[in-house]
């Protein structure tokens, strides 16, 4: 089975290339983040590609956030959020529950360049470990961007960053937590010597200079990880300032 993530940042203006990997890759469960698309502006192109059952949650504010999943296998349920308004308004957080697992789609927030928005960030991570903690560890699946680079490793220019959002030692503690929560950087744990990202800013040419920012993320439980066959940054694909992330897994589930 072939489960991607990709933070689309924006579903109308990167839908063509959204739809070039979907028939490169053919991903039995594709996770967005920052889809930026209201329910009342989605096409019928957008809710109906062939073989997939889709579903989204939407930010309040236009043109902002939102998560989606588009899947061939269709979940028993579908949680939306993490029940606590403050951060579903902003459409975050989108749990799928298969029959062999749950898959936890994520768009954290981004501390802001500031640091502004680094106290919201920290109540939804807490949020987040919260929630999780009343799920089936054994059985979880959790993907998205996470806003934030765990280990040195993970960005071209770390003693640069340490003071700027998505590489505090606030957020990287967050991560130190959620590792020792029982979850696996699936990546990291598969390559722990590889220097690949997954964000570049969009200036100064980062990406074609390899300026970048792992922070998208596979996590999965101890169980799970045994039937890992692979973990791959997919950044031959274009249409964001991210590229997608794989995961391969021995699964019997599959249309």
């Amino acid at each position: 089975m072939k489960i991607a993530t990709w933070n689309i940042n924006g579903l109308r203006s990167g839908f063509e290339k959204f739809n070039e990997f979907i028939t490169a890759e053919s991903p039995d469960i594709i996770c967005l983040q920052e889809v930026k698309i209201a329910d009342k502006d989605l096409s019928d192109s957008h809710k109906n590609i062939p073989g997939y059952y889709c579903y989204f949650a939407h930010a309040q504010k236009p043109g902002y956030s939102g998560v989606a999943i588009y899947s061939r296998i269709k979940p028993e349920s579908v949680i939306y959020g993490l029940g606590k308004d403050e951060f579903d308004s902003e459409g975050r957080v989108i749990l799928a529950k298969f029959k062999n697992f749950d898959l936890l789609n994520c768009y954290f927030p981004h501390s802001s360049r500031d640091l502004a928005r680094l106290p919201y960030k920290v109540r939804f991570n807490e949020a987040f470990l919260n929630f999780i903690k009343g799920m089936e560890c054994n059985r979880l699946i959790v993907c998205g961007d996470l806003n934030v680079a765990h280990q040195e490793i993970d960005l071209a220019r770390p003693k640069d960053n340490r003071k700027n959002a998505g590489f505090t030692q606030i957020e990287r503690g967050w991560m130190d937590k959620i590792i020792a929560s029982g979850l696996i950087d699936v990546y990291r744990k598969m390559y722990s010597e590889k220097i690949e990202y997954t964000w570049w800013a969009n200036f100064f040419h980062a990406r074609e200079r390899n300026i970048g920012w792992r922070i998208d993320y596979f996590l999965v439980c101890k169980e799970l990880f045994k039937k890992i066959r692979d973990c791959q940054i997919e950044k031959k694909y274009f249409g964001s300032d991210h590229c997608p992330v794989i995961l391969e897994i021995e699964n019997g589930q599959r249309t």
